[in-house]
C-alpha cells in the first residue's frame, strides 16, 4: 500500500509518504509560498522515491481546522490529484494529528490549541485511553477565556496558540501542562498513521464529498 500525505493547515508543509511499511516525512516552512511550492514539493519528493504518482493507492488530506487559505490550497491539491487518478481521499482533522504530539506523556487529557488569528484559538479535547488517544469534545473554536474554562487537570496543552497565550495560560490554568515548541508542529508520521487507521475502518471518501472542517461563523467565509 502506498499513501502520499499532506497538511497545509499551518505555516509548516507536513508531507509524507507511505510505501508498503516504509514511513517518509517531509516537513517545509511553506509561509505564503505554498500555492507555488506544493505541487513542486510533491513531485520532488516523489521522484526522490523513484514512485509515480500512479502508484499512489490512497492521497490523504489534513482537513483543519486552520488556515483558511493554506487548507483550501491543499485540499483543491488533494483533489485535484484524486480526480485525475481516480484515487480515494482519505480525510484527517488537523486537531487529531497535532494532538498524537502527545504519545508519551503522562497526563489523561491532551488538548492540542492552534492560532485562529481574531484572539481565538481552534481547540479539542482529548483522553487517553487503552487504545490510544480518544477525542471527547467537538472541534471548537474559542476565545482565551472559553479555552482557559475547557482545561482539565493537569491536562497537557501545546500548539502554536501557545506562542499568543503560554505566558497568560501559565497563571490562569496553573495545573496544565505547556509543552514546548518542539511539539507544536505537524508530524508527517502522525499523519499516515491516522490515515492508516482510517484506511483500515474503510473511512474513505472522494473528490466530491471530502469537506474541510471551518469552524469560523458564515460571514467570515468565502460566499459563492
Amino acid at each position: 500500500m502506498k499513501i502520499l500525505a499532506i497538511d497545509t493547515t499551518t505555516n509548516t508543509l507536513c508531507l509524507g509518504v507511505y510505501d508498503d511499511g516504509k514511513v517518509y516525512a517531509y516537513s517545509l516552512e511553506s509561509g505564503r509560498k505554498l500555492s507555488g511550492l506544493l505541487m513542486a514539493t510533491i513531485k520532488n519528493v516523489l521522484d526522490a522515491l523513484e514512485l509515480k504518482p500512479s502508484e499512489i493507492d490512497y492521497l490523504a488530506c489534513g482537513v483543519g481546522p486552520g488556515s483558511f487559505t493554506g487548507l483550501r490550497v491543499g485540499l483543491s491539491t488533494i483533489k485535484g490529484l484524486a480526480f485525475s487518478l481516480n484515487k480515494p481521499i482519505v480525510a484527517v482533522p488537523t486537531l487529531d494529528i497535532l494532538a498524537e504530539n502527545a504519545e508519551g506523556f503522562n497526563s489523561d487529557y491532551i488538548i492540542p490549541a492552534i492560532d485562529a488569528k481574531r484572539n481565538l484559538i481552534f481547540c479539542s479535547i482529548y483522553k487517553r485511553g487503552n487504545k490510544g488517544i480518544k477525542r471527547v469534545s467537538p472541534y471548537m473554536l474559542l476565545s482565551e477565556n472559553e479555552f482557559v474554562s475547557k482545561i482539565k487537570n493537569k491536562a497537557l496543552v501545546l500548539g502554536d496558540a501557545l506562542n499568543l497565550y503560554q505566558q497568560s495560560l501559565s497563571k490562569r490554568a496553573k495545573n496544565a501542562v505547556l509543552l514546548d515548541k518542539d511539539y507544536w508542529k505537524l508530524n508527517p508520521a502522525n499523519l499516515l498513521a491516522l490515515s492508516l487507521q482510517r484506511i483500515k475502518k474503510r473511512e474513505v471518501t472522494d473528490t466530491f464529498k471530502v469537506k474541510p472542517i471551518y469552524l469560523y461563523p458564515q460571514e467570515c467565509q468565502v460566499k459563492k
